[in-house]
């Protein structure tokens, strides 16, 4: 597989099978992660990995805290504007009808939603941690190893989805995980073997062209 088909093939996938994986693939799997570029090499991120009983243990402190709250680094901005919100409308709608809820149908929405911390199933969640004290551009930096951590899943067979809703859990989870003051989790990932018979996992979100998102000068 290489760099394009990874990339196209990566998506969010939102059911798994219980397969479990072994500690040694999701070594790997970071061992090659940890080459994402980071300005002068702060390399700013760290790693939870859970499973087994571990996994268990999270997906209940979860069921305990929520529906959490926002913290000063939320998801989405707040009243969010446009063509940001539309994206956002449509592949929401796009997940939903594959999974056959309504608009209509709120508690639904909601328990699916939920099943962002269940991992949707997956055998492995992932917690990616910062030190809160880093600007910006580490934030940046964090992404692109999140999507190294992606790309060197899918290569091996092994899909994901990026959770930010554990954001929404941020001071449960710091008290879980026993990490230092200025050390915070940023978001989770849901690692395993997409269930190929579930339609939610046939979601293919739309992409904005090139011409939409690019300006060539001096060409």
């Amino acid at each position: 597989m290489n760099v394009d088909e990874a990339l196209k093939k990566r998506i969010s996938v939102r059911a798994f099978l219980p397969d479990p994986l072994p500690e040694q693939l999701v070594r790997e799997i970071i061992d090659v992660a940890r080459f994402a570029p980071s300005g002068g090499n702060l390399q700013p991120w760290k790693v939870i990995a859970v499973a087994g009983k571990e996994r268990d243990a999270v997906i209940a402190m979860a069921q305990a805290n929520m529906p959490g709250e926002d913290d000063d680094r939320p998801v989405y901005p707040a009243n969010l504007w446009e063509p940001y919100r539309s994206r956002r409308f449509k592949v929401g709608e796009d997940m939903y009808s594959l999974l056959g809820i309504g608009r209509d149908n709120k508690p639904a929405r909601f328990a699916h939603l939920a099943q962002n911390f269940q991992f949707f199933g997956a055998p492995v969640g992932l917690f990616f941690v910062i030190d809160k004290n880093l600007g910006h551009g580490q934030w940046a930096h964090l992404g692109m190893f999140m999507q190294s951590v992606a790309l060197a899943a899918i290569e091996r067979g092994v899909s994901s989805c990026m959770q930010e809703a554990w954001g929404r859990l941020r001071k449960p989870l710091h008290a879980h995980f026993g990490l230092p003051d200025n050390e915070m989790v940023y978001a989770g990932m849901a690692l395993g073997f997409a269930d190929p018979n579930k339609p939610v996992n046939t979601l293919r979100s739309d992409r904005a062209s090139v011409d939409e998102i690019a300006v060539f000068k001096g060409f």
